[in-house]
């Protein structure tokens, strides 16, 4: 079995069920935030480290139409994440391309250690896979905390 063949299953579990859950929030949800992050900003923010992490470390580049708006971290652009719909095509679309570029790369290059902009040490595109399954599994859990809390910090 290669290894795209061992991840693909893991990594469409876990992002069907993200999807699912971004796809059932409320509309006015998306503006809740604890702190500086939005929900409607991190389902952004998967969507463009997905983007990153396919041309880092599956060497398929960004689309150009792509522009990165959550890089800075959150509240350094004054950005609007409230459309579900643009930010479910968003999640969609990167998800789409990371597969892609997982599909189309050659089995001996899933362990081979690639340096990026993130700095650190070399990651190979099988831990990248593991550090977006991660990340969007932390992302997730805030978003469920995020919807607990502030709704109870408005009232």
């Amino acid at each position: 079995m290669s290894h795209y063949e061992s991840v693909l299953p893991i990594w469409s579990a876990i992002q069907s069920r993200f999807f699912k859950t971004a796809s059932q929030l409320p509309q006015e949800d998306l503006t809740l935030k604890i702190g500086p992050a939005s929900i409607g900003y991190m389902l952004q923010h998967n969507a463009e480290v997905e983007y990153m992490f396919t041309e880092w470390y599956f060497r398929k580049p960004m689309p150009e139409h792509i522009k990165l708006a959550t890089s800075g971290g959150p509240g350094s652009k004054k950005s609007d994440f409230s459309d579900l719909n643009a930010l479910l095509q968003m999640l969609g679309d990167s998800n789409e391309h990371l597969r892609g570029a997982m599909c189309e790369l050659p089995e001996e290059e899933w362990t081979v250690p690639v340096e990026s902009p993130m700095g650190g040490p070399a990651t190979t595109p099988l831990e990248a896979v593991g550090r977006l399954m991660y990340h969007t599994g932390i992302h997730a859990g805030q978003i469920s905390l995020i919807q607990k809390n502030a709704r109870v910090n408005q009232s």
